[in-house]
Formats: structure tokens, sequence, C-alpha cells
């Protein structure tokens, strides 16, 4: 396909949005200020009686962010920063949240942790999901693990994925095609490609799901060099889920995943290219049930991963881990106020070296939320964690917040003090290369103020400011051994947020983050970083949105001569539209990225998208 058809393609979809005349319902695509998040309590309470800071993706806004990555996505919220995500898809080098690194961020997937013990962090590869998979994101920022456990110190990345249709059968397919190019070269080549296809119903009490997505793209290099070497990247996903309605009380869920992901990357010492290969593949099975008695329920989660990966280079390693987690808690409500949760969690980490290791972890932990009928709300817990080779030590969290009530809507003070444990993995303690088992767990806390403004449907405007300490950070020593940092690293920052509707069919999001890490250099973080999203729906049928990100100077280091340098800050512009036909089942996409074609560097040596253009569409039977 070439420039001409992309820009009559484009054309086509514009001028449909325009001849739409029909007024967009309030239930569709809007983001409901008084919303219900889960995350932070486990219970679905009303956002104003949650004493966190819970980010909401829905369903609806995922579907109006076609064609892009789950690592894009979650790249534009307040207090995050994902290294990697403006590059080739191929290309993750980091989840950074409040400051922190990737270990210090928990995902969590269907009420289950999820992470690669065999990896050299063990933080979870967000290229393994598929985002066609997705119903939705809630990301608890700061420390929560009491709730969470181990690795929960700067945010949780919660997932939930899709539900059975109500329907006996029904069928949702995805397919977009776009263009993969560097700022230098607009060539306009198709070079990305993604499917998705979705069955599932419900028969009587039985719920099936069985869902398919590939994604493939190809067209840069890896590494930013005067060849025209191109470095592919394929994605392959399978997931199945089925329930069944025991009795009216009680219900029982079993799925299971696999997903291979297939990459080629260059060689990063010296910056030049090579016919260097990483394949990574997962397999993931469980089953969830859940029991119901009067005002309480009993809940038990469990997962067990098998983790491969080969890395083909200079270096060539196979990876091998397995993870078994089981998460067993009951939840009560007493007087519509006292919100209880009493659990246990069992993990346990398996990973092939020279000599296999393994690890458990048995973490006995207790929750308490209250909601007054004056306003205010009070959430506290405590975890015992309870590991193999580091023995018992104990986290908790005291969340205070105070809610008055306005005629149209709520004014929220909050604040939060929170202790997390982060446990050296399993690579770092006996794996073959820099493995150090004498290291001591890291230690964070977390404290953070914040006030929160809002008018129901209207308006809600939000402050926050966050102060976390690290103790024992583990790091490297000349000869990249794994050793724990004499220094203590400290973080402060500011979180602010802004959600407006000035009229029924326009939408304003901006969020505003300042970021400031002492104690070590601090690379990839932006002091500063602004996302903004105009989102207007030119009908019921058709709309439309404009998205500005800024992301401010940060260091990075070139490992080549072992040398800081500040990078440039650089500002990116994107566009999307969509519009539906056929009685709301066949939806048109077109999504644009950086607009102005802007030249940045994301990570010294690794290339970064241009103008890109991607289009496609999403049909439900």
């Amino acid at each position: 396909m070439n420039k001409k058809v992309l820009n009559l393609s484009a054309a086509l979809l514009a001028c449909a949005g325009i001849r739409a005349q029909e007024v967009q319902n309030d239930s569709i695509g809007i983001q409901k200020l008084d919303e219900v998040v889960v995350s932070d309590s486990r219970f679905a309470l009303k956002r104003e009686n949650s004493g966190k800071t819970v980010i909401k993706i829905t369903r609806e806004e995922l579907e109006r962010n076609q064609g892009r990555t789950v690592a894009e996505i979650i790249n534009a919220r307040s207090g995050i920063e994902i290294s990697g995500s403006r590059g080739r898809q191929g290309t993750v080098f980091g989840v950074f949240a409040r400051g922190g690194r990737g270990r210090q961020v928990l995902v969590v997937v269907d009420g289950v942790r999820a992470s690669d013990p065999s990896s050299f962090s063990q933080e979870y590869d967000l290229r393994l999901l598929s985002l066609s998979n997705i119903e939705s994101i809630e990301i608890i920022k700061g420390a929560a693990s009491t709730l969470y456990g181990a690795n929960a110190a700067t945010a949780v990345i919660n997932v939930t994925t899709k539900k059975a249709s109500q329907a006996k059968i029904s069928g949702n397919f995805q397919s977009s095609l776009g263009t993969n190019q560097t700022v230098k070269d607009q060539n306009y080549n198709v070079a990305n490609f993604s499917n998705a296809a979705l069955v599932s119903g419900t028969l009587n009490k039985l719920t099936y799901t069985v869902g398919f997505s590939n994604r493939y793209s190809s067209g840069l290099s890896a590494l930013n060099t005067p060849t025209d070497e191109e470095d592919p990247t394929s994605h392959y996903s399978t997931n199945i889920k089925v329930g069944y309605q025991i009795s009216d009380n009680f219900d029982l869920t079993v799925y299971g995943n696999h997903t291979k992901l297939s990459t080629e990357f260059d060689e990063s010492f010296g910056l030049i290219d090579a016919p260097y290969a990483f394949i990574s593949e997962q397999k993931r099975a469980g089953f969830s049930s859940i029991y119901n008695y009067g005002s309480g329920s009993i809940y038990l989660n469990t997962s067990f991963s098998d983790y491969e990966s080969d890395s083909k280079s200079s270096f060539p390693t196979i990876f091998k881990g397995e993870n078994l987690v089981a998460d067993l808690y009951n939840k009560y409500i007493i007087n519509g106020k006292w919100h209880t949760i009493l659990g246990v969690n069992y993990i346990k980490d398996k990973a092939i070296f020279s000599d296999n290791a393994e690890f458990t972890i048995v973490d006995p932990y207790a929750n308490l939320v209250y909601i007054s009928n004056y306003g205010l709300n009070l959430n506290v817990g405590g975890r015992l964690n309870n590991h193999s080779e580091y023995g018992n030590h104990l986290v908790y969290n005291i969340n205070p917040s105070y809610s008055i009530s306005t005629h149209s809507g709520y004014v929220k003070l909050l604040g939060s003090y929170a202790t997390s444990y982060i446990t050296p993995n399993l690579t770092q303690l006996f794996g073959d290369f820099g493995a150090n088992p004498d290291l001591d767990p890291e230690e964070n806390r977390t404290l953070e103020g914040g006030l929160e403004y809002a008018i129901h449907g209207k308006l809600r405007v939000s402050v926050l400011y966050f102060d976390r300490k690290e103790e024992n950070t583990i790091g490297f020593d000349q000869n990249f051994v794994s050793i724990n940092i004499a220094d203590i690293i400290n973080v402060k920052g500011i979180e602010t947020e802004l959600f407006w509707k000035p009229s029924k069919n326009l939408d304003l999001n901006i969020n505003y983050t300042f970021t400031e890490r002492n104690g070590d250099n601090a690379i990839r973080i932006p002091k500063h970083k602004i996302n903004t999203a105009f989102t207007y729906a030119f009908s019921n049928k058709t709309n439309a949105s404009i998205n500005y990100a800024y992301t401010g100077a940060r260091i990075d280091t070139d490992f080549n001569t072992f040398t800081d340098m500040s990078l440039a800050s650089f500002s990116l512009l994107n566009f999307y539209v969509e519009h539906e036909l056929l009685l709301n089942k066949l939806k048109l996409f077109l999504n644009a990225s950086n607009l102005l074609n802007e030249e940045f560097v994301e990570v010294i040596g690794f290339t970064t998208r241009g103008r890109n253009i991607n289009m496609g569409f999403t049909l439900n039977l």
C-alpha cells in the first residue's frame, strides 16, 4: 500500500465522521467521574470513598486506542514512564512509576500476580499482553504491598481480561494495518499488522471465552544505524476461559493462556547491527472460585505459569522459570461500613540456571476499610512476608481520607503512609551472571497527601504530593555483580490530573507529573511529563481525539563509554478517529502518531518512530 492509498483511506474515514449527525449518548465513550474503583481495596467503592490514587482505563477507552500497544496506553498516565514504548514494538526497557524501577511495579492479571522468575529483574514483560483480550486496567500508584505483596512498591497494574457475552454466542473480530517508519524514512509502506478474534457466550450456567490474536511489525532496526537492516517482531496469543455456576452461591472459572513473542535485536555494546533474536514463550493456567455467604464471600485465585526465553546473541542464553501462585481470602462487610479482608498468599518461584533454584513466600494479610456517614474513610492493613530465604518481615499501610459533600460533587483530602519489601529474585541470588547470595532485601516507604475536587459528570481535578525512600536498593558493582547500594534513594514528586467535560460532546484529560530522584543518576526518568487528550463526539457513531504528550529532559547512560548524557525534551502529537456502521456492529478507525514527525531520542542509540498511520476495523456479531 502506498502513500496515496493511505491518504485516500484517511480522507474517506474523516468524511464519514463529518457526515454523521446523531447526538452522542452519555453512556457511550464517556468517563464517569463518580465511577467505582476496586484495586485499592478489592471492594467496589465509589471513587470519593477511596483514599488512594487509582487510574481506571475502561473498555471504552481501550477501544478508542486501537492500533496502540498496552505499553503505549499506560505510558500516557500520570506518574508512569515506560521507556521504549515510543520505539520499535519489540522494545520495552522498563516500567518506571513514581521514579522507581521495573522490579517495584507489580502486574496482576485476573487477580493473580504475573512475574517471570527467570528474568533478571523479575518484572513482567508487558509485551506479552494482548490488548484485544483486556476488559479494563486499573493502576494503583504508590505502595500497595499490604494487598498485593512483594514488588508492589510504586504501582500495581491490575489487568482484567474480557468477560463472556450474555448471548449464547457472539464474536468480536479486529484487524489493523499501518506503517512503521522513522522520521527520516517516510516511505508509507505497510509494515504493521494485527488481527484478533474472540468468541464467547453463556449457555445456561456455563460461560466460555476463546480468543486468538497476533501482531507483526517490521521496517525498523532496533538500533539507530545508517544501514537498512530490519528487526521484525511477532506476537501470538491464545486464551481460553470457561466458567460454571455450580450453585447460586458458588462460581468456578478455569483458564489457560499461551503467548509467544519473537523479536530480533542488535548489539548494544558498540551500537552495531547484528543478527540476534529473542524468543519468549509464556504458558499460564489456573482457576478462580467465589463462594458467597450472607455479607461475605470467599475467593481462591490460582495460577501456574511456565516461562522460557531464548536469547540468540554473542552470549546465547536460555532462561526457564516456573511460578505457582495461590491467593485465598475472605471478604466480609459489617453494617455496610466495615469492609474487611483476611487472606493468605502463597508463591513458589523456580528457575533453571547451572543448578535449579527456587524459593517460597507465604504471606498472611489483613485489610480494613471503614466508610463513615460523615465523610471519614480509613484504609489500614498489614502483611507478614514469610520468605524461605529471608524469614519474616511486616509491611503495613495507613490511608485516611475525608470527603466533604457539595451540592454537585465532593472535596476530598487524602493521605497515606505505607511500607513495602522487595526480596532479591532468583537471578540476583543464584543466577549464572552476577549473582550474589548475600544480598539484603530492599525496603521502601511511601508518604503521600493530596486534594481532589469533583463535580459529578462534569469535572475532577486532583493534586497529590509523594515522598518515597528506598534502602538497600539492588544495583551493580564495576564487575556487574549484584550488590546493595549504600546510598539511600529518595524520590519526591507531584502528580496533578484534570478531567473536564465542558459540553456534552467534549472531554478534556490533562495530567502532569514532576519527579525528582536523588541518590543515583536516575536514568530514563523525566523530571517533567505532561499528557493531554481532547475527545470530541461528532455523533453517537463518530468521535475523534487529539493527544499531546511532553516528555522532559532526563539522563541516560551510554553503556559503551559508561558516561551519563542529558537527553533533550520532546513533544508528540497523536490523532485518532473512529466511526460506527451497520447498526453499531462495524467500527472503522484511523490512528496517526507523531503527526509533526518530530525527531527525538528516547534511549541512547535506539530507534524511535516518526509519523505513522494505522487503520483498521472492529466487527461485533
